[in-house]
């Protein structure tokens, strides 16, 4: 990766390299743009690099006109042709490079198993773990991102080069609607019970909207001063829920399922379950639909057929006798 990278650079045929740095500590990967060559050398690959690169390409692309290396994991690539659909991103402006993914780590699921004071991690099917405390070894499989667990598979969906497909290996494929059907099957009481308590963690931080591919608008309307609720903590319990719904509402049937939201919640919301549930949907009333799986898809949302479930009526799913 860093060759590739480097050799577009010298070439001129990029003028920047969209990959991953990393932090203070072995576990504190972060997206980072690479302008020159000897910058290179301070590019990662490695479990933690389990950011989803696609959204930065949207204020990278505003700034300038020069090409832009983008490194995708086969699941980002689907967040790609959601925006390249929605025209947010220009294909002319990337050159992107397919990389191979085993599955990334949450750093989370490490401290709830009591990992401190991490000082260096061998990467494997298991994972060796050297701390200030002695030596730990744990499987891999143990500690993935909750997205991992419903891999969508390791074909890039879009890529002008592959290059690491030998870094690839299957996750598990679950049930990625297990936990939505576990929430469906409680009463109303109890569901909102639940969304009350994990929404009332909420810090209004806006991680999750700042990463979101599809939080695409350059100006988010929670940021008007006029909205009553810009950039400020809530302050009844309706302001805790009207953001996470609305913003919900906002991607469905364009979200491509990717688990940003989740994954950078300092507070541990499920914010992805509110995502699954309108897919859910979506394929219950239009038939199956993934987000991303090309540039060209649309929505069943932004489509009209005589079969479309009628907003006044209860509508039977598709499949149901």
């Amino acid at each position: 990766m860093r060759k590739r990278a480097c050799e577009l650079l010298e070439s001129g045929a990029v003028g920047a390299v969209l990959g991953w740095k990393k932090g203070d500590l072995p576990y504190d990967t972060e997206p980072a743009f690479f302008r020159e060559a000897g910058a290179i050398d301070n590019m990662v690959y490695d479990g933690f690099c389990g950011s989803n690169l696609s959204k930065y390409l949207i204020v990278e692309q505003g700034k300038t006109d020069e090409k832009t290396l983008v490194f995708l994991k086969p699941c980002d690539t689907y967040s790609l042709n959601q925006l390249l659909g929605e025209h947010r991103v220009d294909r002319e402006r990337l050159h992107v490079v397919g990389i191979g993914c085993a599955g990334k780590l949450d750093v989370e699921k490490l401290r709830a198993k009591g990992m401190k004071g991490i000082l260096r991690i061998e990467e494997g099917e298991s994972l060796k773990i050297q701390t200030l405390y002695g030596d730990q070894e744990l499987p891999r499989q143990d500690v993935l991102l909750e997205k991992c667990f419903s891999c969508k598979g390791k074909e890039h969906k879009i890529y002008d080069e592959l290059l690491g497909e030998e870094l690839s290996a299957e996750t598990e494929r679950g049930d990625k609607f297990a936990a939505v059907a576990m929430l469906e099957g409680k009463t109303p009481d109890e569901r909102f019970r639940f969304w009350r308590g994990e929404l009332s963690k909420c810090i209004r931080c806006n991680a999750c909207r700042n990463t979101c591919p599809s939080c695409s608008c350059l100006k988010c309307v929670f940021d008007n001063a006029q909205s009553g609720v810009a950039a400020k903590v809530n302050t009844t319990d309706f302001e805790e829920s009207m953001f996470h719904i609305i913003r919900a509402f906002h991607v469905a049937g364009r979200c491509s399922d990717c688990g940003e939201c989740s994954r950078v919640c300092p507070q541990g919301i499920p914010l992805h379950m509110l995502n699954r549930k309108f897919i859910k949907d979506i394929n219950g009333f239009y038939g199956e639909f993934q987000a991303g799986e090309t540039a060209e898809l649309c929505s069943p949302l932004l489509r009209y057929t005589l079969e479309d479930a009628e907003p006044n009526v209860v509508s039977k799913r598709k499949g149901d006798h």
